[in-house]
């Protein structure tokens, strides 16, 4: 059952965690790019919602609607939030059994484990950029696919996603972290996670070649390179496919000047295009998109 406002459509369904327990699932669905809080006075729940089990809200969509939904949803057993890297994270409950802070497991679709593409490069590449502006353009027709940043330099979607009038190192330097040795692990589950639900999983792994990064080479499939130098190329082949037993996608040499050429097509794809700026990123080259495209499942479309 689908039903909701204009810009955002709700569909619910059915569940049963491992353990037996009984859940609904309310996957958000924005139809337009761009959602504003007016739409939430026309928002309208599914019927069929069973107050006496919980609710899992899943799907992007912004803080706020999170937010209101989990009012809205009072009325429920419990509710919760889906990360797929940890499951079904209840923040709201008036039942015993179920407590706040508790992860649902929700069954992956089947036991196959789907790619997961590294996005390498020296510093100042591009990697964040190429990263986001790839993720928007296949999310058109992918849905069911994530960008996994697996660095601690405080650079998300968020800030690439700001007003030309914010300044994005504000939000990084307020959000940046440091290495430890929990670090690489816990992404690397995550990204394991993230292959049992997501068609494709898209990591942006930062700019040096470092040994603890093994456990990320280990929970990943593929990489591409993207380098603004071409003497840095060969080492990241090293460290990905000889170390890591990667396969290349393609090589991305990075400008700042508008361009595409095409180097070669085979063995691997490698280009020459930019620029990759926020705020000015240039496409992502068909024959690269092409590529990526040939890692998703080719019924990964009939969910958009």
């Amino acid at each position: 059952m689908t039903t909701g406002s204009i810009g955002i459509q709700f569909q619910l369904r059915r569940g049963q965690s491992p353990q037996g327990l009984d859940y609904q699932v309310l996957q958000i669905q924005l139809t337009d790019s761009i959602v504003g809080p007016d739409e939430l006075g026309a928002i309208a729940l599914p019927k069929g919602i069973d107050t006496r089990i919980g609710v899992i809200l899943d799907g992007r969509a912004p803080i706020w609607l999170y937010g209101y939904l989990i009012h809205e949803l009072h009325p429920t057993a419990w509710v919760a939030c889906h990360d797929p890297r940890l499951g079904g994270v209840v923040v709201a409950t008036h039942v015993k059994g179920v407590q706040v802070g508790e992860v649902i497991p929700l069954l992956p679709d089947g036991d196959r484990l789907h790619p997961a593409l590294m996005v390498v490069g020296p510093p100042d590449s591009g990697k964040s950029v190429f990263s986001h502006r790839l993720f928007q353009t296949l999310l058109a027709n992918y849905p069911n696919i994530y960008l996994q940043r697996a660095n601690w330099d405080g650079e998300g979607n968020y800030t690439l996603e700001l007003p030309p009038d914010q300044d994005p190192e504000v939000f990084k330097a307020a959000n940046k972290g440091g290495l430890t040795e929990r670090f690489f692990p816990y992404h690397a589950n995550s990204i394991l996670a993230l292959r049992r639900q997501k068609d494709l999983t898209i990591v942006d792994v930062g700019g040096m070649v470092q040994p603890e990064k093994q456990p990320i080479l280990e929970a990943c499939t593929h990489y591409l390179i993207i380098s603004s130098r071409r003497e840095e190329v060969e080492r990241w082949h090293e460290f990905c496919r000889d170390r890591g037993n990667l396969t290349p996608v393609a090589v991305i040499h990075s400008t700042l000047e508008e361009c595409e050429v095409i180097h070669q097509e085979h063995p691997v794809l490698e280009v020459t295009c930019g620029p990759w700026i926020r705020g000015n990123a240039c496409p992502v080259p068909d024959l690269v998109l092409a590529e990526i495209q040939k890692l998703l499942p080719s019924t990964s479309q009939s969910n958009c």
